[in-house]
Formats: C-alpha cells, structure tokens, sequence
C-alpha cells in the first residue's frame, strides 16, 4: 500500500549535501516527492511510496551523508499517496 510521508530533520543538515543525500537515496527505493531546506536550519522531506520502502528510507536518512549530524527526525505519515509527483526532485527557495 501506498503511503506519504512529511519529515522534518533537524541537526546539522543544511551544507553537508544532505538534500543531494537524500535525492539519489530515493531513487533505491523506487520514491517520488521533494526535499528543501527551511529557514529554521531544518530540512522538509515529503515522499510517496511503498510504505516499507519509506520505513527504510528513514533509517538511511538518520544516518545521513558523511558530513552530516541529524539529531532528530519528526515523521508525519499519510495513509494513501495522491500519485502528484513524478519523480524526487530538491525544491530550491
């Protein structure tokens, strides 16, 4: 079943190529949605897929590239995915 998914990762993840990170992870995972980074030094992830997939994609993403220190990750989950992205792309604003 498809689901959707709103995170919020909080810790030193702006600068550290956590959105690139986070784009080529979802690929191995088969995910569409958008990744930005917010004013608050925050990072906003939606994404859609198979709800096992997004489960693992988590767990990488709490890992983080190299550089990075995520210290937490708020989770929000849908029950459905409403199929509006086409593929992960990172959002710049």
């Amino acid at each position: 079943m498809k689901k959707r998914v709103r995170l919020i990762i909080s810790g030193r993840v702006q600068l550290v190529m956590y959105r690139d990170f986070a784009k080529r992870k979802s690929r191995k995972y088969g995910l569409t949605g958008w990744v930005k980074n917010l004013p608050d030094n925050t990072v906003e992830l939606v994404a859609e897929g198979e709800e096992q997939d997004l489960k693992d994609y988590i767990d990488l993403l709490e890992e983080g590239p190299i550089l990075a220190e995520v210290e937490n990750i708020d989770v929000k989950w849908w029950d459905g995915a409403n199929g509006e992205f086409k593929s992960f792309e990172i959002v710049h604003e």
